[in-house]
C-alpha cells in the first residue's frame, strides 16, 4: 500500500516543478490519476464487508533512496445473510431467498518517509464509508447455488500532510494547489456481484465453498480540489473454504462450535494500483457458542482472530464473531 509515496517523490523530483507555471498535461495527469487511485482503494477498503478488516503493515524502497514505512488500521462492521428458507421459484426444479448486505468502516492510513528527499514527513489518509445492498440466492440443488447482488456505497476520504522536510516547507502549498496533497474527497459507488457457494457436510463438519467476484464503479460527487475527480473501476475474486465443526460440548446451555477459513483475494483495477497489493490471503479461526434458534437471527457469537498476509503486505485481526441468519 505504497503508491502515495512514489507520486509524491516523483513529482518533486520532476524538473518542472521549478518552474513558475509547475506542472502541466501528461505529468500532472499521471500523478492525479494514481491519486484517484488511491482514494477509490481506500475508500472501497475501509467498507466493503468482502475485504478484510484489521492492522495492517507494508515497507517500500523506491528510487532516489527514499524509504517508506505505512500502518493502516480498518475497522468495520457488517455483513450478508440469506432471508427465510429457499422458496420454489415457480414450477422451476430450483429454490430462491433473499439475500441482505450491509457494512459500514473506517480506514485510517499513515505513511512515513524516512529517507531522501522527503525525509520526516507523513502523508495521513482517513477515510470512511457505507454500503447497503442485496440480491437473491438461487438453489441449483441441495448443496450448489448462485447469489447475484448489487450493493451501492458512500465515502469520505481526506488527506492531511506532514512537511517536516525543507523541501516540501516550501512547497507544500504548491503541490496542495495541484490536488496531490490535504485534500476532502466524497464518492459513491455500484457494487455488482456474483457469489457461487458449494456445501458439503461430512457427520455434523459443513464445508463452504464460496468464490465471490465484485465488481466497483466509483465516481466523485464532491471535491475541494478542482483537479481532482475520482472515475474509476476495480475488482475483487475472493474464493474461501470455511469449516464449521460443531464440538457437542454444552456451555450454559448453548453448543461448542469451532472452525475458520481460509480464504485468497486477488485485486484488479483501482484497488490494485491504488494499494499496490496484488492479493490478500487469510487465515482466520473462531470459538463459539451456538444461538440458532435460542436469540433473535442470531446463528452463534463467539471470539474469532486472522492472520492476514499478502503482496507486499501483512496484517492481523481479532474481536467478536458474530453469525446471523435471517
Amino acid at each position: 500500500m505504497r503508491r502515495e509515496a512514489c507520486c509524491l517523490l516523483t513529482l518533486l523530483l520532476l524538473p518542472s516543478l521549478a518552474a513558475a507555471q509547475g506542472l502541466s498535461g501528461p505529468e500532472l495527469d499521471q500523478l492525479l490519476n494514481a491519486q484517484r487511485a488511491r482514494i477509490e482503494a481506500l475508500t472501497i477498503l475501509g467498507a466493503d464487508f468482502g475485504l478484510a478488516n484489521g492492522q495492517f503493515h507494508s515497507t517500500g524502497q523506491y528510487v532516489a533512496g527514499t524509504g517508506t514505512d505505512t500502518e493502516i488500521t480498518v475497522s468495520k462492521f457488517g455483513g450478508a445473510g440469506d432471508v427465510g428458507d429457499p422458496k420454489p421459484l415457480g414450477t422451476l426444479p430450483i429454490g430462491w431467498q433473499p439475500v441482505i448486505q450491509g457494512s459500514m468502516g473506517w480506514i485510517d492510513s499513515t505513511e512515513h518517509l524516512d529517507a531522501g528527499l522527503l525525509a520526516g514527513d507523513a502523508s495521513e489518509f482517513k477515510a470512511y464509508a457505507i454500503q447497503f445492498g442485496g440480491g437473491a440466492r438461487f438453489w441449483l440443488n441441495d448443496a450448489l447455488s448462485v447469489a447475484p447482488t448489487v450493493m451501492g456505497m458512500y465515502g469520505h476520504t481526506s488527506n492531511t500532510y506532514d512537511a517536516n522536510s525543507l523541501y516540501m516547507r516550501e512547497n507544500e502549498s504548491r503541490v496542495a494547489s495541484l490536488g496531490l496533497i490535504d485534500f476532502e474527497v466524497n464518492t459513491w459507488t455500484v457494487r455488482p456481484a456474483l457469489d457461487v457457494q458449494y456445501l458439503l457436510t461430512l457427520h455434523r463438519t459443513i464445508f463452504t465453498l464460496t468464490s465471490d467476484a465484485a465488481l466497483f464503479d466509483t465516481e466523485t460527487f464532491s471535491s475541494s480540489n478542482t483537479h481532482l475527480s475520482v472515475l474509476g473501476t476495480s475488482g475483487s475474486w475472493d474464493n474461501k473454504l470455511d469449516v464449521d465443526v460443531p464440538l457437542g460440548i454444552q456451555i450454559f446451555g448453548h453448543e461448542l462450535r469451532t472452525g475458520g477459513y481460509l480464504s485468497r483475494t486477488d485485486l484488479y483495477g483501482g484497488l490494485l494500483e491504488g494499494l499496490q497489493v496484488e492479493h490478500i490471503n487469510e487465515l482466520h479461526a473462531r470459538l463459539v457458542l451456538d444461538f440458532l434458534g435460542q436469540l433473535w437471527k442470531v446463528q452463534w457469537i463467539g471470539i474469532g482472530g486472522s492472520y492476514l498476509w499478502g503482496t507486499a503486505i501483512t496484517g492481523w485481526t481479532i474481536g467478536a464473531d458474530v453469525m446471523f441468519r435471517f
